[in-house]
């Protein structure tokens, strides 16, 4: 058994280390315990250009490891370990179990953000990281002078097609009924339709994914009511996102979606237990505002844990 925390932050996206931020800086003790990469998903966002205080943008591993130091500058201990439940006690700790281990904590913000949404259509996962990702910073390297596949209408979709145009050769972005990101990216994008790098293929689902050789070489898809081949060298998928909240379905209240249902005070259900950024319902699920929650979030718990705020 680990030392009690005063604070426990599951998850390491930008909420969570902006609260942490606050918090050590006033000699509250806290622990981030991360599953994945630093940062979260604003770790693997290529460029990020409405965060404040950068007039020409920054990557987002850049800011994640910016954040990051910050955070540690001033005490924070960041573990990876997954936290598997987490389980309020008698005497108003909370106990927090890990893969590894098991915590003590006077308090606990919920932080773990989302993840990508799956089409689950049959070679998904068979070729997954072989054609098949969700991820273009990540891995749109690897397709250079290659035609891909984009899948989604949404702002990160657009987003995603935007920055693979600098590897691709040809992108055919399918679109399930119209696109729905912001005006800006629209426009943006539409310069590369004009250009012929960017197809757009609207009311266009995909029925399956295939491949030769062990990678992925074609889609069949549904375009309207007909079945059609689609030859492609990798499908590039950005359909929304899920939250990370599997392992609180049998302790904190969740909308239907699975996001955690707080209230004005970032307050969930349990005592002693917040949350705040993307994974909380009703997030705008934007970077600036997650960083912001996080810092209120920091701000509530030192109430909390002065005995100034109830629960």
């Amino acid at each position: 058994m680990d030392k009690t925390y005063d604070l426990i932050i599951i998850g390491a996206g930008p909420a969570s280390l902006s609260a942490a931020i606050y918090t050590t800086r006033e000699d509250i003790s806290t622990l981030i315990l991360e599953k994945g990469v630093i940062g979260g998903m604003a770790a693997v966002t290529d460029k990020i250009d409405n965060y404040p205080g950068f007039s020409d943008g920054i990557s987002g591993l850049n800011l994640a490891e910016e954040l990051q130091k910050q955070a540690e500058r001033f005490g924070a201990q960041i573990d990876y370990d997954q936290v598997l439940n987490i389980k309020p006690l008698q005497d108003g700790t909370i106990e927090v179990i890990t893969q590894t281990t098991t915590y003590i904590a006077k308090s606990i913000l919920i932080a773990t953000g989302t993840d990508y949404n799956k089409l689950q259509i049959p070679g998904e996962e068979e070729y997954l990281s072989r054609g098949v990702h969700y991820c273009a910073t990540c891995d749109g390297a690897f397709y250079r002078d290659k035609r891909i596949v984009v899948v989604g209408g949404g702002n990160s979709a657009i987003q995603e097609t935007l920055f693979l145009t600098r590897y691709a050769s040809h992108i055919d972005l399918l679109v399930r009924s119209s696109i729905k990101a912001s005006d800006v990216l629209q426009k943006e994008l539409q310069s590369y339709v004009d250009a012929g790098k960017v197809t757009i293929h609207l009311n266009t689902t995909v029925k399956e994914i295939k491949g030769k050789e062990g990678l992925v070489n074609e889609l069949v898809l549904n375009k309207g009511s007909k079945e059609v081949i689609q030859k492609t060298d990798a499908i590039f998928i950005f359909v929304g996102l899920n939250p990370n909240t599997q392992f609180l379905k049998n302790s904190i209240n969740l909308d239907k979606r699975g996001f955690v249902i707080t209230d004005t005070n970032l307050r969930t259900n349990i005592k002693g237990i917040f949350a705040a950024g993307d994974v909380r319902s009703g997030a705008t699920m934007q970077i600036a505002s997650a960083s912001g929650e996080g810092a209120t979030a920091a701000l509530k718990i030192r109430e909390y844990l002065e005995g100034h705020l109830d629960f």
